[in-house]
């Protein structure tokens, strides 16, 4: 049973901190499924991590090798044919428990400047943490990125 991190920003971009995740993500062997809900913005998100100091193999689904991308970009509501161990959701896209539960990991990245954003992670909280799914809530209110308590 995976675990749910989510990522509270108030210091910097999701594009940002994305890099690092999908880094460490693919270091330790994983595929990473990273799911939005806007189309232009994973279209802005595939020329960044493309354009990148590093270089992040990807692709935006709907192409003919999703299978074998080891970062998928997904839309809320499309499947990842990579079979990703760890789940990257940005700007409330939905995360069901079961999805958790079968994952490795699952990231939960949102803006703590926008009431929306911040109250919408709140209730992906409660119902992730209610169905059993243990989370950790990382804040980078400090300067650096902590695991809070």
């Amino acid at each position: 049973m995976g675990n749910a991190l989510f990522y509270h920003l108030t210091r910097s971009p999701a594009e940002s901190l994305l890099p690092v995740l999908i880094g460490k993500s693919l270091a330790a062997g994983w595929q990473v499924e990273l799911r939005g809900t806007d189309p232009a913005r994973m279209e802005r998100l595939d020329l960044h991590l493309w354009q990148g100091d590093g270089f992040l193999p990807h692709g935006l689904a709907g192409g003919p090798h999703d299978a074998r991308q080891p970062v998928l970009l997904t839309l809320a509501g499309q499947g990842a044919a990579n079979a990703p161990a760890c789940l990257m959701a940005l700007d409330g896209a939905e995360v069901a428990p079961a999805e958790c539960q079968a994952l490795t990991r699952t990231c939960i990245i949102f803006d703590g400047g926008d009431a929306t954003a911040t109250a919408r992670a709140r209730d992906q909280w409660r119902v992730l943490t209610g169905a059993g799914v243990a989370a950790e809530y990382w804040s980078e209110e400090s300067g650096r990125w902590e695991r809070k308590r």
